[in-house]
């Protein structure tokens, strides 16, 4: 028989660390950068972010609090997310600091910037996959009895895609050949992305 842990998200969860984002996890990170009005670079990792449509491609990252990240795609609509990898883990750890917005995090973390295609905000050279972004909406998300709660959805259209050949195979991007990193549960756990943990599944009826 089971030994459940069960509580109600209103009234905690009693334990020494919230477990929801240990349980949803690993996350893909999204690793944003943009650009203000008056040109202040800004680079920040969010750990709440996805993938959510094919064609055309719509991904997004939630702002919990309104941070710098959130402002800039307020003024300009853009934004550039940058695939975070095991060697640039550090340095996009740097980026999450808390600093004043004039700061640029590309010099703060020693990171060279890329100009983009289509978008005002710089890519990471360094960064084997970056999207282009322009956006598309912004949501504040909103609790079951309607009340705004101080979190941002910021869906965006990638209108160029960068991708370093190296991770590409006869035609097939390689996922674990770029050393992927995502965010795990607890204050500081994150996972890697390797060549041992593939296995594959055929679709019924393919």
């Amino acid at each position: 028989m089971t030994d459940w842990h069960s509580y109600d998200p209103a009234q905690g969860h009693s334990l020494r660390h919230d477990p929801l984002n240990a349980i949803v996890a690993p996350r893909p990170i999204g690793w944003i950068s943009t650009v203000s009005n008056n040109g202040v670079h800004n680079l920040a990792p969010y750990s709440f972010f996805n993938l959510f449509n094919y064609k055309p491609p719509i991904i997004g990252f939630c702002s919990l609090g309104e941070k710098d990240s959130l402002a800039n795609v307020r003024e300009t609509g853009e934004f550039v997310w940058n695939l975070a990898t095991r060697e640039l883990a550090e340095a996009m750890n740097t980026s999450s600091a808390m600093v004043p917005i004039q700061v640029d995090e590309f010099e703060l973390a020693n990171l060279e910037a890329l100009p983009s295609d289509k978008v005002r905000p710089s890519r990471v050279a360094a960064s084997p996959v970056q999207f282009e972004c322009v956006v598309t909406q912004i949501i504040q998300l909103k609790a079951q009895d309607g009340m705004r709660l101080p979190a941002w959805l910021v869906l965006g259209e990638a209108v160029a895609i960068h991708i370093n050949r190296q991770l590409i195979k006869d035609g097939v991007y390689q996922t674990a050949k770029a050393h992927p990193i995502l965010r795990g549960g607890g204050p500081a756990d994150y996972f890697e992305i390797g060549e041992e943990q593939l296995f594959t599944l055929e679709r019924p009826g393919n």
